[in-house]
């Protein structure tokens, strides 16, 4: 046997010694993650308590969002030494328009590489009325890789019904597509792009290489539905979803987010991974 291989035995010997979520993130190529948006009370009440809990759950990585920006650099560190400790990664986090100043940029840059993340995504944006707002937001976007990427940081855009809601024709999200690098990634969030009526599957397969992370958010028709309802419950085709990002999207990893439910957060969160691990494997 090869002296850097390891035998079967070995690997299971070894795997046994790991935290859950390294175990979790042997047995399957794609890790799943919760958008920390989903327990945001709880973040705000105790930030490592509500990050050992997720990752107790089984979560294999975490997505901090906006808020995380006025960490300290100590406190940065301190997160990412937690992270190490429980087994869980930050590929990506979540910033507002605003961080996308040079100035800003570079302290987001900073941060995400003392986290070990490899995605600053814009989480959304605000742009002046027609298409050309929508391009201005592009350039944006360009401007963002070409600070980041020496670096070794990404940039991305997350979208929400606003970008899948036509303008003058021509929905936003594609004018994303077609103005930026294709460097830069199209984070998509699955229940507002069906909310506004679009097809999921279609643009994941319109847009190859680009949908490096999915946000798993079930949506369903009804004034008691809408974002309240658990992954699993909706209209998604999460089959459909799963084969074309992992056939053609080119996703690395899945991030569960939920608006709220009839549930408490953590019981959101816990209900929602045992359903994406049932889905996602069946």
């Amino acid at each position: 046997m090869s002296t850097h291989s390891l035998s079967r035995r070995s690997f299971l010997a070894l795997s046994a010694t790991l935290p859950l979520s390294l175990r979790a993130f042997a047995a399957t190529s794609i890790p799943v993650g919760l958008e920390l948006y989903s327990v945001r009370n709880a973040l705000k009440d105790d930030l490592t308590g509500t990050v050992r809990t997720v990752a107790q759950m089984g979560y294999q990585c975490v997505e901090f969002y906006a808020p995380y920006f006025d960490w300290t650099e100590p406190q940065t560190k301190d997160m990412k030494k937690l992270l190490d400790d429980l087994g869980v990664r930050c590929f990506s986090t979540h910033n507002s328009f605003s961080y996308f100043t040079p100035e800003n940029l570079k302290r987001a840059a900073d941060m995400n590489l003392i986290l070990g993340s490899k995605y600053v995504i814009m989480s959304s944006s605000k742009p002046k009325p027609g298409l050309d707002g929508w391009k201005e937001v592009a350039d944006t976007l360009n401007a963002a890789a070409d600070q980041l990427e020496p670096a070794g940081l990404k940039t991305g855009y997350h979208n929400h019904q606003l970008e899948f809601t036509p303008v003058e024709g021509k929905r936003p999200i594609e004018i994303l597509a077609k103005n930026t690098k294709s460097s830069v990634v199209l984070q998509f969030d699955i229940g507002t792009c069906l909310e506004a009526g679009s097809d999921p599957v279609g643009w994941i397969r319109a847009n190859p290489g680009r949908i490096k992370s999915i946000h798993c958010k079930e949506w369903a028709p009804g004034p008691d539905k809408g974002y309240t309802v658990l992954f699993g419950e909706g209209v998604a085709d999460w089959k459909g979803i799963f084969a074309a990002a992992e056939s053609v999207g080119g996703v690395e990893y899945y991030l569960v987010e939920q608006e709220g439910s009839r549930f408490s957060e953590f019981d959101t969160a816990k209900k929602c991974l045992e359903t994406f691990r049932r889905m996602h494997s069946a």
